[in-house]
C-alpha cells in the first residue's frame, strides 16, 4: 500500500483515520508513524486541533503519537489544564494492545502528564489516570513499570495513601530499571507510613537498603533513615547490623550519613524520655531538613507505649498513678488514655478498674484455633508455596541464560577441579 507523503500533519491524520481498523492496518500505521516522528515534533504547536478529530479508543496508536509530540510544545497555565484533561481522557479510554506497540511513547506521555498536574498543584487529578496507565502498560501484576514510582509520588502529594497502598499488595518479580525499584520501595514505604502500615513500610525500606548496588545512592540513604525511625515505632528497638546479603557499599557508608538517627535509636533504647527529647532537640534542624521531623515525633510518642509494654512483663496489676510516674506521663488520666488506646490497638491485653484506678494485665487470649486464624495460616502457606515455585522457575530460566552460562564458564576456568580443597567455598558470579 502506498503511504501518503510526509509533507503535512494532515497526511498523518488521514493515515491514522484510514489505518485503525485491523491488526494488519495498525502494524502499517505503526511503521508510518515512526517515519513521521520528526514531522510531528516540528509541528508540535499545530497538533492540538487534530486530536479533536480522533477518538482515544478507536485511534489509540495514532492519538498517542500526536499527543506525545504535542506535549513538547510550550503551554500556558490554561493550556496545561486542557492538556491534562486531554491526556487523562486518553489514558482512561485508550486500547492497551495498541499503546503497548509504543510503550516508550506511552510512558513519555504519562510522565509529562504527571509533571503538568504537579505544576498545576493538582496531584489528585493524576492519581486515577496514572493507576489506569499502570494497569494498561504492564503485562502482569508481577511486573514493575517505570510508572509505578510516578503513581506513588502522586498518591503521596495528594495524600491518597489508601489508593497507593492497594498497588503495594502485588508481588513484584520483574524489574527493568534498578532506579524504578528503589523509588517504588521508597515512595511505597512512605505511603505505608501514611496508612500506619508500619510492618509493610519496614519491608519496603529494607528492600532499598539491601538492594544490589556498586556505589551508595541518595535513595538508599533516605530509606535507611526512615527504616531506623519506623523500626523504633513498630518494634521499639533498632539493630545496627545489616543482613548478610546487603551490598558492601551500603554496609560501609550508610551509617556515616545517618548519625543523628543512630543517636536517636541509642537514646530510645535506653528508655529514658528526657534523654530522647534532648537528642531530638539537638538534631531537630537535621530532621527538619530531611522532612522527617513528623516521623521523629511519632518515635517520641511511641516510647511511652514501649515503656508501658515493658511493665506488662513485670507486673500483673499496677495503678494508673504508678504507670504515669514510671513512664513519665503528666497524670493518671493521661496514663489511662495511653492504656485504653493500646488495648484498642491490640498492643497489650488489660482491664482497667475505674473505681480504684488499677490496671490488670492479661495474657494474649489468642488460642490459634479459630476458623479465621486457620484461614490466615492456610493463605500464608499457599503464598509461600507459590513463591517457592516462582523461585524455582526463575532459577531454571537463569540456568539456561547464555550470558549467565558464559560467565559461569569463565569462572570455572580459574579453578583446578582435580584439587577440590583449592576451590573457594564462595565466589561472585
Amino acid at each position: 500500500m502506498n503511504l501518503l507523503s510526509l509533507n503535512s500533519v494532515e497526511s498523518v491524520l488521514a493515515q491514522i483515520q484510514g489505518l485503525s481498523n485491523s491488526a494488519q492496518d495498525i502494524s502499517q500505521l505503526h511503521t508510518f508513524l515512526k517515519q513521521s516522528e520528526e514531522l510531528l515534533l516540528s509541528e508540535s504547536t499545530r497538533l492540538a486541533p487534530l486530536l479533536a478529530q480522533l477518538h482515544p479508543s478507536q485511534h489509540s496508536l495514532g492519538y498517542l503519537y500526536i499527543l506525545d509530540a504535542g506535549m513538547y510544545a510550550p503551554t500556558s497555565k490554561e493550556q496545561a489544564s486542557e492538556l491534562v484533561s486531554c491526556a487523562a481522557r486518553f489514558i482512561n479510554e485508550c486500547v492497551a494492545d495498541q499503546i503497548r506497540l509504543a510503550p516508550e511513547k506511552f510512558i513519555s506521555v504519562c510522565k509529562r502528564f504527571k509533571e503538568q498536574v504537579m505544576l498545576l498543584k493538582e496531584p489528585l487529578r493524576g492519581v486515577g489516570p496514572m493507576l489506569t496507565a499502570i494497569q494498561k502498560l504492564r503485562l502482569s501484576s508481577e511486573q514493575l513499570t517505570t510508572l509505578h514510582p510516578e503513581f506513588l509520588l502522586l498518591c503521596l502529594m495528594a495524600k491518597c495513601y489508601k489508593i497507593g497502598f492497594s498497588i503495594l499488595e502485588d508481588d513484584i518479580f520483574e524489574v527493568d530499571q534498578p532506579k524504578d525499584f528503589y523509588l517504588y520501595c521508597y515512595y511505597g514505604g512512605m505511603v505505608c507510613i501514611g496508612q500506619k502500615q508500619f510492618p509493610k513500610a519496614l519491608e519496603l525500606f529494607l528492600n532499598v537498603v539491601t538492594a544490589p548496588m556498586s556505589t551508595l545512592n541518595a535513595i538508599a540513604v533516605e530509606a535507611y533513615k526512615k527504616y531506623i525511625l519506623v523500626s523504633l515505632i513498630q518494634n521499639g528497638q533498632f539493630s545496627t547490623g545489616f543482613p548478610k546479603y546487603t551490598s558492601s557499599a551500603a554496609q560501609r557508608n550508610l551509617k556515616n550519613y545517618s548519625q543523628p538517627y543512630l543517636e536517636l535509636a541509642n537514646s530510645y533504647n535506653l528508655g529514658k524520655i528526657s534523654e530522647l527529647e534532648t537528642c531530638v532537640q539537638t538534631n531537630k534542624d537535621k530532621y527538619e531538613i530531611d522532612n522527617n521531623l513528623g516521623l521523629v515525633q511519632q518515635v517520641v510518642s511511641s516510647i511511652y507505649k514501649r515503656n508501658i509494654q515493658r511493665l506488662t512483663q513485670t507486673y500483673l496489676t499496677l495503678s494508673l498513678q504508678d504507670i504515669a510516674n514510671t513512664v513519665q506521663l503528666n497524670s493518671p488520666k493521661e496514663a489511662e488514655m495511653h492504656v485504653l488506646q493500646m488495648i484498642e490497638d491490640g498492643e497489650i491485653y488489660a482491664t482497667i478498674n475505674q473505681k480504684d484506678g488499677m490496671v490488670r494485665f492479661l495474657e494474649d487470649p489468642e488460642q490459634y484455633k479459630t476458623c479465621g486464624m486457620i484461614e490466615h495460616i492456610d493463605s500464608s502457606i499457599q503464598r509461600i508455596m507459590m513463591l517457592s515455585k516462582k523461585l524455582t522457575c526463575m532459577d531454571e530460566r537463569m540456568s539456561c541464560d547464555p550470558s549467565y552460562l558464559a560467565k559461569v564458564g569463565r569462572e570455572r576456568q580459574r579453578f583446578d577441579f582435580d584439587d577440590i580443597e583449592g576451590v573457594p567455598q564462595k565466589f561472585n558470579l
